[in-house]
């Protein structure tokens, strides 16, 4: 969904959209000489921390890059502690977000998961389908590029291709329905995108942080916020 630029300034409102690359569950686990699960249960307490500050502050659509197309490459016993932490996380909160009026989305190919955990991901979007606050959208064997090349496939099917413009794209992808990406955060200190809304974060402010995903919370959140409010946004402008 577009529309159109913000020119932010020092008072901006809080960003619509953001997207969080949750980064350092394993070196978490690592300094604490813990296996590498117990950092992903911490990674989970932390998303939760971070889906309620992101409501608190009224950003309106919070994507979290949880499983990517490139994951499967792990060990098979880190991908089944992953699927059960999963599970765990739809089944405890699913309530909260009926309550809270949330609407649960799903980015990428999840029906490759297990049946169960599809079955769950099934029944957790139906039940908050109707819900109109604001959005969570959870990555599950999501890469951009395949999300890229699944929409210009698409389009040519039913296209000329003089009619496929940028609009004709954004109308294709799986953030169609969310507003625009106004910020993206990594944590654990690394500086790349990993194959993550490339597209949308085209225009996107982008934040780089040392935090490892496990300590990232309500403060942290808020701190980016702030940042994200004192940059100006030219979107090629002057």
């Amino acid at each position: 969904m577009s529309t159109a630029p913000v020119f932010a300034g020092p008072d901006a409102a809080v960003p619509r959209h953001v997207a969080i690359i949750m980064d350092g569950n394993g070196r978490w686990a690592k300094r604490r000489l813990l296996p590498r699960a117990a950092g992903h249960r911490a990674g989970v307490e932390a998303v939760r921390r971070v889906t309620r500050a992101a409501r608190a502050l009224g950003i309106e659509a919070l994507t979290l890059y949880a499983f990517s197309s490139e994951n499967w490459r792990r060990p098979a016993e880190e991908i089944g502690d992953l699927m059960g932490l999963l599970r765990l996380f739809i089944r405890s909160d699913l309530a909260e977000f009926q309550r809270e009026n949330v609407r649960l989305r799903i980015l990428g190919d999840y029906r490759r998961f297990p049946t169960d955990v599809v079955t769950l991901i099934d029944d957790a979007l139906a039940r908050t389908a109707a819900n109109t606050g604001p959005s969570l959208a959870i990555a599950l064997n999501y890469g951009a590029q395949a999300e890229l090349t699944r929409a210009a496939r698409r389009l040519a099917e039913r296209l000329p291709p003089e009619q496929i413009d940028e609009a004709a794209i954004e109308g294709e992808l799986e953030t169609r329905e969310l507003p625009p990406l106004d910020l993206l955060i990594r944590t654990s200190g690394e500086h790349r995108l990993s194959n993550f809304l490339l597209w949308q974060a085209a225009y996107a402010e982008l934040l780089f942080v040392d935090t490892l995903w496990p300590d990232f919370g309500a403060d942290e959140l808020s701190a980016a916020v702030a940042d994200f409010g004192q940059r100006q946004r030219r979107f090629g402008g002057l």
